[in-house]
């Protein structure tokens, strides 16, 4: 008969599945040069921003217990 350690005894060290979505980072005060470049880094972080709250929304949707975190 072969011993086995308590599992409920081990930290989990697997990430979750369906983790939280983050909030990218919002550029640089001196990122953006004023050139009127056709997709400026104000135009990409604005991009992200949308992607991450519809992300949230979805994943608060799938998690009710944390939505409020």
């Amino acid at each position: 008969m072969s011993i086995t350690p308590d599992q409920s005894a081990v930290p989990s060290t697997v990430p979750s599945a369906d983790p939280r979505p983050e909030a990218p980072q919002p550029p640089e005060p001196g990122d953006c040069c004023h050139s009127g470049c056709a997709y400026c880094v104000d135009d990409i972080y604005q991009d992200a921003l949308d992607q991450y709250r519809a992300d949230l929304k979805a994943w608060q949707a799938r998690h009710p217990e944390d939505a409020g975190h």
